[in-house]
């Protein structure tokens, strides 16, 4: 999920019934060992002529873990019953920071991070598998024709399913995006939104998935024109130099220079007119705090500047990079969908009895995780526009509405989440997909 401007200062059908796989079972079972485990002597009679008869002994089953089905439903700690969870890509320090992977301190520091219940990795590690089994399939099921509710409910029943919560303790970590073509970010259908994917449709997927306030923020970009994927290209280039440079101690406004650097080497040609791809200057990658999706501050933009600000051993980021054919700038536009309470929402006098009622149901189900309109109805709200846009007036709550390019425009996105350990960068949420 994308940094808003000022930080700057579905349950879906399958084409056809043969795309999904019937066969998914919930335990599977090895076929029999038919191989003689050891023989059983069975005497009759008495001395030394005595017969012997030979007894085979049964072969015995071994049973195996569960499998995920698809569409997925099986939660993840049924899958990992110990409690370990796969590691993300590994990727080492680079330069005056290279020491750390075999420094025997920080590989004490990382031991303890792995101990403490406010650092763990597990909690990370967990959504992060979630968001890997929950992408794999979208990614394979999500074709035009399909409406954008109908893929999110895939996205999100999938998510809830398998990180077995939906709420505070564990669920999923903002409204699934799912912004159309120059729309870049914080697009999610409201109820009643009939838009369908269209086949010349560029759609950004924006996901996240949370485990105790740990979101894992991971995004990327379909199309199914061939004429736009020099522009996926660039954008996933971009992104992937982001998470090759960023590391501690790096300054984020040099990090911004290289990820701009990359998406600017890139072009486009549609229609037999060649457009360059711009980085969008006025979205950021992103610090991310717990139950808070942008939280700590940190902005990663993705144009070179004068931030002399520092990653930090033990912080986590989201980095995002978004590329346009337009004039790479967004503005709002269009109905809001995307809201989250205030981290450090005021105590103000609530005039309205809906609204104070509605600060309940948020606080209750949500906290400071980001929701939308299709959430409150979920949680069994109804008729809550004035009591929502006078949380907004006063403060409490934030609105996000969606951020667009000029029309006519085409934007991608990529992102992954990265945790800064103290041994070694790990991408958290890299999977085989991308």
């Amino acid at each position: 999920m994308t940094a808003d401007l000022s930080a700057l200062n579905g349950s879906a059908k399958p084409e056809s019934e043969e795309q999904v796989e019937k066969k998914p079972q919930h335990v599977e079972e090895e076929e029999e060992d038919h191989e003689e485990e050891g023989e059983e002597e069975v005497h009759e009679g008495a001395g030394a002529n005595a017969k012997k008869k030979k007894k085979k002994k049964k072969p015995k089953k071994k049973k195996v873990g569960l499998k995920q089905t698809e569409p997925p439903t099986i939660g993840i700690t049924k899958l990992f019953p110990d409690g370990v969870y796969p590691e993300g890509e590994l990727q080492e320090y680079k330069d005056d920071n290279a020491w750390r992977t075999t420094s025997e301190e920080k590989r004490y520091d990382e031991r303890m991070a792995m101990e403490d219940a406010e650092t763990t990795y597990a909690d990370v590690r967990r959504g992060a598998e979630v968001h890997r089994q929950v992408r794999q399939y979208a990614r394979k099921m999500i074709r035009p024709g399909m409406t954008t509710t109908e893929i999110a409910d895939l996205i999100e029943n999938g998510t809830r399913a398998l990180v077995e919560g939906d709420g505070i303790e564990a669920g999923v970590g903002f409204p699934t995006g799912l912004s159309l073509n120059n729309c870049a970010a914080h697009y999610t259908p409201n109820a009643g939104d009939t838009t369908v994917l269209q086949n010349g449709d560029i759609m950004k997927v924006d996901i996240g998935v949370h485990v105790k306030g740990r979101i894992v923020d991971s995004a990327f970009t379909l199309s199914w024109n061939p004429d736009y994927e020099k522009l996926l290209e660039a954008v996933q280039a971009a992104t992937n130099t982001g998470i090759r440079e960023a590391g501690i101690d790096v300054r984020l406004g040099e990090l911004a220079g290289y990820i701009q650097e990359t998406m600017e080497s890139y072009e486009v040609e549609i229609g037999g007119k060649t457009y360059p791809v711009k980085p969008i200057e006025n979205l950021s990658g992103h610090s991310i705090k717990r139950y808070q999706i942008h939280g700590g501050g940190k902005s990663i933009c993705l144009v070179k500047n004068d931030d002399q600000t520092k990653m930090e051993e033990g912080e986590y980021f989201a980095i995002e990079t978004f590329g346009s054919t337009g004039r790479g700038r967004v503005v709002e536009s269009g109905e809001v969908s995307h809201y989250a309470k205030a981290a450090d929402a005021p105590h103000v006098p609530l005039r309205l009895t809906s609204a104070k009622s509605l600060l309940k149901t948020i606080n209750k189900n949500f906290g400071t995780i980001p929701f939308c309109r299709r959430y409150l109805d979920r949680a069994g709200e109804s008729k809550y526009l004035l009591a929502l846009n006078h949380l907004v007036a006063q403060g409490v709550v934030h609105d996000y509405p969606p951020l667009c390019d000029a029309r006519g425009a085409m934007t991608a996105q990529f992102e992954h989440t990265i945790l800064l350990r103290p041994t070694r960068k790990e991408v958290v949420s890299r999977g085989e997909d991308y």
